[in-house]
């Protein structure tokens, strides 16, 4: 929904200002939470935030005043009069109310998470318009992307954000792209080099980039009241892959919720774990921590850990397995196929609660639901991989030889879905045989599946090409799955995804071994680190902390490659290419 406002010239006024409170708002949080001795007085800068409350408050009534329609203005701003009341609340009742050392520090306090809520608000909404302007989407969300990741490294550059003398450039920047590309791969240990403002940080960034920032601003635009106009409706029909205009609220909202609701109950499952190994995470605070961060890593599947050896010290906790390794699957499922899963057991149930309860079906006439082709892709080439590589990685490390192999079939389990872009680790990866590292590095490259937290060249392009080529054996003329024919367009784009990626990853490794010449590690082990940073995995043998200053930006510039996707980058590059208006003629050609 847009407003329109009487005096044109005071809106662009007000825009302006808002950049201006935005960069001052950012600041004052900076110097307030990131150092320890802020660089301005403190009192000064909790005056500015004070100043800066009052803009908006001013802000607010000015558009509410300069709006051609005082309706439509309610409904995108609804949220600003219950929250001002909770604020003005806080700031009145402190003194009152308030039992803690100081009321003052309460109040402001207050004003600090509405200069925050604020921010993001606007943020979210001028991503959300940036991403229907219709200048090339696809460049729009690389930049977005790189801003979230620079943001991120300085954050973590803070001296309140980690527990070093200080940190390079480089490793913020690494670490802050394995975060928002989901992958994993660290160079320094998450819990001893963090504090708990970088650890909520790198979690933030996770949210952030596994769920997609473009996609999160739509869902916080939704959810405070902004429809979307057809063009806007258009571009997030193009993220979600979504069939129709109708079904991008729908299926927004859906993913906010079901992101919600997995984290939350996977976090209060992970709860108990804890007190399986003492002395690593003690205390309620710090279990719920670990439980929220590690639910958080697993269902967007990033890998980070709070722990140094990952999750080897849990690997005899049923935990890991029961509730880590189905949040994995879940998020790499696709949001696309757990919305038709949850659209089918919603239809069940009401069918069978109109059938035993209180409707007959004479009075019921929609269509039943069924699962879509994609659902039925994913979920049959998803359970194939799982099994297949239990399978191999079973048998490869029961005939290794290896007296520090782990046989057990739930290790096997458990690396075979963590492998398709999730990153956690419950054996040594570097102690593995070559051969599990190969059936690894296949499952790695192969990822999840479209529209999920995972990376990879996606389940379906898989299902496309084994099926291209089952077609040729059978001369067929159609490429048939599930008593459906697949149009040529999609054969096409599954080829390119196929012949990009595997450019891609060709390309990093042999960077790899111009830069890494002096190390110790061997082919197969770079080779590992580039599929790693392509599919936005995190396993390693254990060489990424000490790979060179090169090739951390390397292993950088291919998370940020695997994580937009190869086929994005070639878009955002050709976007306003034309299509040729002439043919030439075929002609006969052998190949194979």
């Amino acid at each position: 929904m847009k407003i329109e406002y009487k005096n044109r010239t005071l809106e662009n006024v007000i825009i302006a200002l808002n950049c201006i409170a935005i960069g001052v708002v950012t600041m004052t949080f900076v110097m307030l939470f990131g150092f320890d001795i802020p660089p301005l007085p403190r009192m000064m800068l909790r005056y500015i935030d004070g100043g800066l409350f009052f803009f908006f408050f001013t802000e607010k009534v000015l558009r509410y005043f300069n709006a051609a329609s005082k309706r439509d203005y309610f409904r995108m701003y609804w949220f600003e009069i219950p929250l001002l009341a909770i604020v003005l609340f806080a700031i009145v009742g402190a003194g009152r109310w308030y039992t803690g050392s100081s009321p003052r520090e309460f109040a402001m306090d207050a004003v600090s998470i509405y200069l925050a809520f604020q921010v993001i608000d606007k943020l979210c909404r001028g991503i959300v318009n940036l991403a229907a302007t219709g200048h090339n989407p696809a460049r729009s969300l690389i930049a977005m992307f790189v801003v979230l990741i620079l943001s991120g490294a300085g954050l973590l550059m803070l001296p309140k954000a980690h527990n070093l003398e200080s940190m390079s450039f480089t490793n913020a920047v690494f670490t802050a792209t394995s975060a928002t590309c989901v992958t994993g791969l660290t160079v320094m240990d998450t819990g001893n080099s963090f504090s708990f403002f970088g650890e909520v940080v790198i979690l933030f960034l996770i949210q952030l980039g596994g769920l997609g920032i473009v996609i999160f601003g739509a869902v916080l635009g939704m959810m405070l009241g902004q429809s979307f106009t057809v063009r806007e409706s258009a571009a997030m029909q193009d993220l979600l892959s979504a069939d129709t205009l109708n079904r991008i609220a729908r299926m927004i909202g859906f993913i906010f919720i079901a992101t919600l609701v997995i984290e939350a109950v996977g976090a209060v499952l992970l709860y108990p774990m804890w007190d399986n190994v003492p002395g690593i995470i003690e205390g309620v605070r710090q279990k719920w921590w670990a439980s929220v961060f590690h639910s958080v890593s697993a269902f967007c599947n990033a890998g980070f850990s709070l722990m140094e050896p990952n999750m080897t010290d849990y690997s005899h906790c049923h935990q890991v397995y029961t509730i880590v390794a189905p949040l994995i699957i879940l998020g790499g499922l696709g949001f696309s196929v757990l919305y038709n899963l949850t659209d089918i057991g919603i239809c069940r149930v009401g069918s069978w609660f109109r059938k035993d309860i209180c409707m007959p079906d004479l009075l019921y006439t929609k269509a039943p639901k069924r699962l879509t082709l994609q659902t039925k892709i994913v979920l049959t080439v998803s359970a194939i991989l799982i099994v297949g590589g239990m399978l191999l990685l079973k048998l490869f490390e029961s005939y290794s030889n290896n007296p520090a192999a782990d046989t057990r079939w739930c290790s096997a389990y458990f690396q075979s879905v963590s492998a398709r872009t999730a990153g956690f680790n419950s054996v040594d990866v570097g102690a593995l045989s070559q051969g599990s590292k190969l059936v690894l590095i296949l499952l790695m490259c192969i990822g999840g599946s479209p529209g999920s937290t995972a990376g990879g060249f996606k389940t379906t392009t898989l299902a496309v090409i084994m099926m291209v080529a089952w077609a040729t054996l059978r001369r067929r003329r159609e490429v048939e799955m599930f008593k459906r024919s697949v149009r040529l367009v999609v054969l096409g784009r599954a080829i390119t995804i196929l012949a990009l990626y595997v450019g891609v990853l060709l390309t990093a490794t042999l960077a790899l071994t111009i830069t890494e010449h002096n190390c110790s590690c061997d082919l197969l082990d770079l080779a590992f680190e580039a599929s790693s940073a392509l599919g936005t995995v995190g396993l390693s043998t254990g060489i990424t902390a000490s790979l060179t200053t090169a090739g951390k930006w390397i292993i950088i510039t291919t998370m940020l490659i695997g994580r937009l996707g190869p086929l994005t980058l070639l878009t955002a590059l050709l976007f306003s290419t034309r299509p040729g208006k002439y043919e030439y003629p075929s002609e006969p050609l052998v190949v194979g």
